[in-house]
């Protein structure tokens, strides 16, 4: 059938301009809020401006880059209609990474594709990322919101990122400072952030439970309590290693994503180094328990899955390992002693080595969780 006279194509193909340009208008005064006077020529260009001026101050200045999604976690949100923490979810998962090597992020681009613009939901997830760039000090430059209609549902959408950052070559972190006795650190996380989401699903929909509904276990609705914004350690951890005091004891960090604990920590240990990560310093809080109990798993098999409780591991100096903790722990981040690095005869047993084509150091989970609400060390 030929269309209306005066239609526009495009409009009848599925795609709507119009909705697209209102919801750029929505979350206009949410992007500008990060921005400084580092940033040029405003929202809606073709490509974000940087001054990058400021690294003229730098001896040899290193650009580092992420990029990444939220994975499943935003059907979560398309089941209950909240999607303004989402965005919050995807700067964790992509400024953190950066912040790993010691870098300071310096601006964000954003792409979100879905079925059809909804002016309001875009705006809202995007005032997230706004939100989590403001809190981790990084410029949202610019991004893309595409139409996909007969690619994805009406109410379909994902979301990605990319970051730049910047670290002082002589201060990059990584596995080549960390030595034999270092303190291995581990960092609490807000919940599930944003891996495994996959597992979670096939739980919640092989028990008929509704996102909607209450949890007494959790104190909120399923959709709520799944939906808790992944921590954001950038800002924190940046402090710390800017601490004449401390910093420079701060020899690698990892963040706790896909993989689990062990899988990731392996990643910034040097080759044929080992730690054991004791299970009995903290206990996993209650929406890994609970989940676990409903799809009849035991905790200790979900440890390549989710975080269980660790968002951000730290190898430091030992000498600094006391004054660190407390420093994270008074920027709100619950901080322990989970292992030590050791470079000697690697005991018998199942160690995770490496990881995501690293050729790393070996990591295992030893011991029993402590009980359910008596966390050792305060850690939780």
């Amino acid at each position: 059938m030929a269309s209306a006279p005066h239609e526009n194509p495009y409009s009848a193909a599925g795609v709507d301009t119009a909705a697209g340009d209102l919801a750029v208008e929505l979350m206009k005064s949410a992007v500008r809020r990060t921005h400084g006077p580092e940033v040029l020529g405003g929202v809606g260009g073709f490509a974000g401006l940087f001054d990058a001026s400021a690294l003229r101050d730098y001896a040899k200045p290193l650009l580092a880059t992420s990029t990444d999604g939220v994975g499943t976690k935003v059907a979560i949100a398309q089941a209950i209609d909240k999607h303004d923490t989402i965005g919050e979810d995807l700067v964790g998962m992509v400024v953190d990474d950066i912040v790993v090597v010691g870098a300071r992020p310096l601006f964000m681009t954003d792409y979100i594709a879905c079925g059809k613009v909804v002016p309001q939901r875009i705006a809202d997830i995007v005032a997230g990322i706004a939100r989590g760039c403001a809190m981790t000090g990084t410029a949202l430059v610019g991004g893309e919101t595409a139409e996909h209609p007969g690619l994805l549902g009406v109410d379909d959408y994902d979301v990605a990122g990319a970051a730049t950052g910047v670290v002082e070559a002589d201060r990059v972190l990584g596995a080549e400072r960390v030595k034999n006795g270092d303190v291995v650190l581990a960092l609490a996380s807000s919940g599930l952030h944003s891996n495994g989401y996959s597992l979670v699903r096939h739980i919640i929909t092989g028990a008929g439970i509704a996102y909607g509904s209450a949890s007494a276990e959790l104190g909120s609705t399923w959709g709520e309590a799944l939906l808790e914004p992944t921590r954001l350690y950038t800002s924190p951890l940046l402090r710390l290693l800017d601490d004449a005091a401390v910093g420079s004891g701060i020899h690698s960090l990892s963040h706790v994503t896909g993989g689990g604990i062990a899988a990731n920590l392996a990643r910034v240990l040097p080759q044929n180094t080992w730690v054991d990560v004791d299970r009995s310093t903290w206990s996993p809080s209650p929406v890994f328990r609970v989940l676990a109990d409903i799809g009849g798993l035991d905790l200790t098999a979900t440890e390549g899955t989710w975080n269980l409780g660790i968002g951000f591991l730290a190898v430091v100096a030992p000498e600094i390992a006391d004054a660190a903790t407390a420093a994270l722990q008074a920027d709100g981040i619950a901080t322990w002693q989970v292992g030590v690095v050791r470079d000697d005869a690697r005991p018998e047993g199942d160690y995770e080595q490496g990881a995501k084509g690293v050729d790393g150091g070996a990591v295992r989970l030893v011991g029993t969780y402590a009980d359910a609400g008596a966390p050792a060390n305060g850690a939780i």
